[in-house]
């Protein structure tokens, strides 16, 4: 379902965003430091229930982006806002694995990493593609 009641999402602020997940993602792997998902938490849930434009991190890229025109393209934010819901949840798991002192709190930090890359370096979004064909499957 496309969203027309929040404001659209750039491109390139949408894949720098992913790049702030990534580094927070792989610096909690590779250093020890799982409570980096707590910011990652929150911002998935401003940015997925609440919408990008709410996001302070995001707004820092969309004004850094557009002062030098490299905003890229707009784009429909439903798609962009699942992403974000998914970013909460898998970020969530990994805060309630740390706390319950799980070394599992790291499959999800991995996941992350990995579909945090693919938006950034190739701005292909698996959520947003699950997203759309999730829609084309349920109106056949």
């Amino acid at each position: 379902m496309l969203r027309f009641d929040v404001p659209p999402v750039y491109s390139n602020v949408a894949r720098a965003d992913a790049f702030v997940t990534f580094v927070l993602s792989v610096a909690a792997l590779a250093f020890g430091l799982p409570w980096l998902f707590v910011i990652l938490a929150a911002a998935g849930f401003v940015r997925g229930f609440f919408g990008h434009s709410h996001c302070p991190v995001h707004r820092l890229h969309r004004a850094l982006l557009e002062a030098r025109g490299w905003a890229g393209k707009k784009e429909n934010a439903g798609p962009k806002m699942f992403a974000a819901k998914l970013l909460f949840v898998a970020s969530a798991a990994s805060v309630v694995l740390w706390l319950l002192g799980s070394p599992m709190w790291q499959v999800p930090a991995a996941v992350l990493a990995v579909f945090s890359f693919a938006e950034w370096a190739f701005s292909f979004c698996a959520a947003c593609w699950a997203y759309t064909l999730w829609y084309r499957l349920r109106s056949q």
